[in-house]
């Protein structure tokens, strides 16, 4: 509104002016987004309010007092010394369109120190110098063109082939995860470098990633058995031997410990701890004796015995007289499976070019190149965690993944609901309370480590609970200890990793100013691991069979874990205070990121380079016009334009 007086006459004129469309539509939304903030924020005030009332329950399931003398002792028993070494894995990718074609780089790299235990201080951690020179790291750059990339990576499977929509270059491009895959086998392929004999004195390996989520995330993965026959893999000799079908399906499940009793004789795991038994008996055996080694009882007797039939069927087994072996193809599977592995990540990762163009990404079967899929990646990178796995238990190494800003919920909607229904925890709080908490444990832990901070002091950690907590839920239809699957009454593997959140570091001033809550899962260690009084049997009814499982928890603070002790202190050391943006994290993931973060930059330059290597290049010069795409000669247009 605007107020005009004239100076010739008292007469006063008003004029209203609407206010335009836009500033109406801003305020809109301003108002819109501040009420929705609002909201936001005093529901999860509330959420937070009510953590104070759980301290009792919580306080006896955090661990904060370290005890530097058991983990000196635990470090002899577990490694054979009091100074180890150590390497921290990273991975970086990248991906860009290069005229008609997509490059796409994947690595991973480590830096590596040395930890030494003490009986009345923390451990010394040393850092390894120039570990950009002198550090350890794989990497693979792979062209394709366009049109291969929805033929190489299962994101763009069909069981029909080709692609179920339409899709532009750059989506192709955006969607793909060629690049990921990459990244993700150098990570586990450089951890199993350190795991295995070539580098005996690596003791302790740690990965910037949950080893659970990333299992269970692989199997999902690999689960659909109509596109394994898109599987370049498959077919390929090794030893002299093609891989099969049944080769992928052993070696998918392959967790061998007699130990731990894996894989568990029970559900989708049934089948194969029958194959490896067979694999490891020096004699045949009938069902019977099966079952007998196995503890199979009941109904489930008839289950092996169909399995058995059906393993036959398939030429896996050998039947005569009733007694059964494994047949002589499928007796060095997993060795041959291994040497693919080994054979597919030098290739990849560390064999230079050759004086011919060739493709790291290109295997020969039968006289015909075949170009690697990503589901192929998937299968090798699920062999090469078990074969990483089957390494530390040798050679008695530490594997431990760490997640940083997780939004896991498995503690709140999983284990305190299980246990609860288990009389384990007889003081968890109800299924109503439960609801009101923050909607991720990592929230719900800092919370309360804020609102009690005089009282629980960083580094502390949570107890450790089984990895197939958060595949199963209470099964109420039923009494205490039954559980079902979480998803259509799946579960995943149990006695292999254990998992825990800590928190590392607070600061000097201001003890209230914490780092952030991590979330850690290591493996399982049959000779510390596996005591009575950790071990809860529990029964899922699978396919209409009671099915038992032994799983593992430290069910409060008071359960001696020597392994934990030990880990913690490890990571407490490797917690920088001098550096903000570490704050509460572990060093060396840091450096192993800064590494990444290194190369993952050099290699854009890379990129440019040969964009400029191609231009120049004679015999491609005629076609460089058509190879690049209308986005790219518009953008080279009319920059040029701009530069004049």
């Amino acid at each position: 509104m605007f107020l005009i007086q004239s100076r010739s006459c008292e007469c006063v004129v008003v004029c209203f002016l609407e206010a335009s469309f836009i500033s109406v539509q801003l305020g809109r939304i301003g108002r819109l987004l501040r009420s929705g903030i609002q909201s936001q924020i005093q529901d999860y005030s509330e959420k937070l309010a009510v953590t104070s009332e759980l301290y009792n329950f919580f306080s006896k399931r955090i661990i904060s007092k370290i005890d530097f003398k058991g983990a000196c002792e635990t470090a002899r028993r577990l490694f054979g010394s009091e100074m180890v070494k150590f390497a921290a894995v990273d991975g970086t990718e990248y991906s860009q369109l290069l005229f008609d074609m997509v490059l796409f780089f994947g690595g991973a790299y480590a830096s590596t120190g040395t930890v030494e235990f003490r009986e009345d201080a923390p451990p010394k951690v040393n850092y390894d110098d120039r570990v950009i020179r002198e550090g350890c790291g794989v990497s693979s750059c792979v062209p394709l063109f366009v049109n291969q990339v929805v033929e190489v990576d299962q994101t763009f499977f069909t069981e029909e082939g080709g692609l179920s929509r339409p899709m532009a270059d750059e989506e192709v491009v955006n969607n793909s995860r060629i690049s990921n895959w990459i990244m993700t086998f150098a990570e586990f392929y450089l951890s199993y470098l350190f795991a295995s004999n070539r580098n005996p004195e690596t003791k302790i390996i740690l990965m910037d990633r949950s080893l659970s989520n990333s299992l269970s995330s692989i199997l999902y993965d690999t689960s659909k058995r109509k596109y394994w026959k898109m599987c370049a893999i498959l077919g390929l000799k090794v030893d002299g031997t093609p891989i099969d079908e049944e080769d992928l399906l052993l070696a998918r499940h392959r967790i061998v410990s007699t130990e731990l009793g894996l894989p568990p004789p029970r559900g989708d795991y049934l089948r194969h701890s029958i194959v490896f038994l067979l694999e490891r008996s020096d004699k045949p055996l009938t069902p019977s004796q099966v079952c007998g080694i196995l503890g199979v009882k009941g109904e489930r007797v008839k289950k092996v015995e169909r399995y058995m039939k059906a393993f036959t069927t398939k030429g896996v087994l050998v039947e005569k007289g009733g007694k059964y072996s494994l047949a002589e193809r499928y007796k060095t599977s997993w060795s041959r499976v291994k040497k693919l592995v080994e054979d597919v990540g030098n290739r990849l990762f560390l064999e230079d070019a050759g004086g011919e163009a060739e493709n790291k990404m290109c295997v020969e079967v039968d006289g015909e190149h075949r170009i690697i899929t990503t589901l192929d990646l998937a299968f090798i990178t699920l062999f090469t965690q078990y074969m990483l796995i089957e390494e530390c238990w040798k050679n008695r190494k530490l594997l431990v993944g760490i997640t940083k800003d997780t939004y896991a919920r498995d503690f709140k909607n999983h284990v305190i609901p299980v246990c609860h229904h288990c009389r384990l925890f007889k003081d968890a709080p109800p299924q109503d309370q439960l609801a009101s908490l923050p909607n991720t444990d990592r929230m719900l832990l800092q919370s309360i480590s804020l609102s009690f901070w005089e009282d629980i002091k960083p580094p502390w950690a949570l107890i450790e609970y089984d990895s197939i907590f958060p595949t199963i839920i209470p099964d109420r239809s039923r009494g205490i200890g039954y559980v079902l699957g979480a998803r259509r009454n799946k579960t995943s593997m149990e006695r292999l990793f254990l998992r825990s959140y800590v928190q590392l570091a607070e600061a000097r001033r201001d003890p209230k100013l914490r780092s952030n809550v991590l979330l850690i899962d290591r493996l399982v260690y049959p000779g510390f691991d596996l005591k009575e009084e950790v071990v809860l049997p529990l029964v899922n009814v699978y396919g209409g069979l009671e099915e038992p499982l032994e799983v593992i928890i430290y069910r409060d603070a008071g359960v001696e874990n020597p392994v934990q002790n030990m880990l913690l202190t490890v990571l407490a050391s490797m917690a920088p205070p001098s550096i903000p943006e570490a704050f509460g994290h572990n060093k060396p993931l840091f450096i192993a990121d800064k590494i990444a973060k290194w190369h993952y930059h050099l290699f854009k330059k890379i990129i440019d380079s040969a964009k400029t290597w191609v231009m120049n290049r004679k015999d491609v010069r005629s076609f460089v016009f058509y190879m690049s795409s209308f986005r790219d000669k518009r953008s080279e247009f009319e920059q040029a334009r701009r530069s004049r």
